[in-house]
């Protein structure tokens, strides 16, 4: 229900984002069923509450101004309902939204271009902005400032600034790397927002609600197993309900129950934690061949036959969040969680020795 429209893959290979039932990002049919699911206003987004609440006061107070709303800035993962806010925010103010992205504005006459033509009020929303070049970004510092940008016109000493006024905007940038913004940049939106990954309680809200709007009977352990395998992520949950309908009206009689979720995502290979099979691989690998660790990044990606860049930007982040693998100076290293998930006893614990509770504590 809450999600993105980032569709780029986040690497190459079999493993590639976009290909993986877990994987964050928006592929095609994603981006379709989306459309049609996504919240029209404020009251009807779940989660992220603390934003939904601030974002609800800077726009009623735009609008009992008058005013065109303050730049808003969000961050957050893949998936958390950047896109589907920025759409809020344009239905909340009674404006049009444009959509680009950071990676297609590649020149400062892009940028003048889209600039040029937006109307008063209108929403621009800028997705990934920190991909944008620099060049771009220098003239965005003004245009959001001053509501103007210089146009060059010639080269060279016959070079020649010709300023342009803009309509009042409101930009929307969305950002998965808030860090490599520039200062600059950042501290010219007037409010930034941060989306937190959801709870399993939110979750389950979310997917009662896309049931609902696509005709799917589901029961609450149905959604509450579903919500417990989603990784703290609408667009995967809303993708995992999917595929347990397709399940259940084949396998079953169309009811969703916490066994047909079960049975339906077990076919899928996402275990329930969220892991999928290549998480598992690299679990794995490293416990069975290096024994827990610590290995070197590029050795355990060679031991699942795997691309380096795939095993650290794809399977990596959520396996350090759900603390089952360490990044450490010495190399990776499994927690004791990791062993207790795939029912692993660590070798030294075996053989009667201290185990790895030195390195993580009692």
């Amino acid at each position: 229900m809450n999600w993105d429209d980032e569709s780029a893959p986040e690497t190459d290979g079999p493993y590639a984002a976009g290909d993986r039932l877990v994987g964050s990002l928006a592929d095609g049919e994603d981006q379709a069923v989306e459309a049609a699911l996504r919240p029209k206003d404020l009251d009807e987004f779940v989660g992220q509450e603390r934003v939904r609440e601030q974002l609800d006061l800077v726009l009623r107070a735009a609008r009992q101004r008058g005013a065109t709303a303050d730049h808003v800035l969000l961050s957050g993962a893949p998936g958390l309902g950047k896109t589907t806010l920025s759409m809020i925010i344009a239905a909340e103010m009674g404006a049009p939204i444009r959509i680009t992205s950071g990676p297609a504005i590649q020149h400062a006459g892009d940028l003048a271009a889209i600039l040029s033509s937006l109307t008063e009020g209108e929403v621009l929303f800028l997705d990934e902005i920190h991909r944008m070049s620099r060049p771009a970004e220098e003239m965005l510092y003004m245009a959001m400032e001053d509501f103007r940008v210089d146009v060059i016109v010639g080269k060279g000493p016959g070079a020649t600034a010709i300023p342009l006024e803009l309509p009042p905007f409101t930009l929307v940038g969305a950002t998965t790397r808030a860090g490599l913004l520039p200062p600059p940049l950042r501290d010219r939106f007037g409010f930034t927002g941060h989306m937190e990954f959801y709870a399993p309680a939110e979750l389950q809200r979310v997917i009662h609600r896309s049931a609902r709007l696509l005709d799917v009977e589901i029961e609450g352990d149905g959604a509450a197993e579903i919500a417990g395998r989603s990784r703290g992520t609408p667009r995967i949950a809303n993708r995992l309900l999917r595929r347990v309908r397709d399940y259940a009206q084949v396998k079953a009689d169309g009811v969703v129950t916490r066994e047909i979720a079960a049975q339906a995502l077990n076919v899928y290979e996402v275990d329930g934690r969220g892991l999928d099979r290549l998480d598992r691989a690299v679990l794995t690998a490293l416990l069975k061949l290096f024994g827990g660790g610590p290995v070197g990044l590029s050795t355990l990606a060679v031991a699942v036959g795997e691309e380096r860049e795939t095993v650290e930007e794809v399977a990596e982040p959520f396996l350090v969040r759900e603390g089952l693998l360490a990044r450490t100076p010495r190399g990776r290293v499994a927690t004791p969680a990791a062993w207790a998930h795939l029912g692993m006893v660590p070798p030294q614990q075996a053989a009667g020795g201290p185990g790895q509770q030195g390195l993580f504590g009692g």
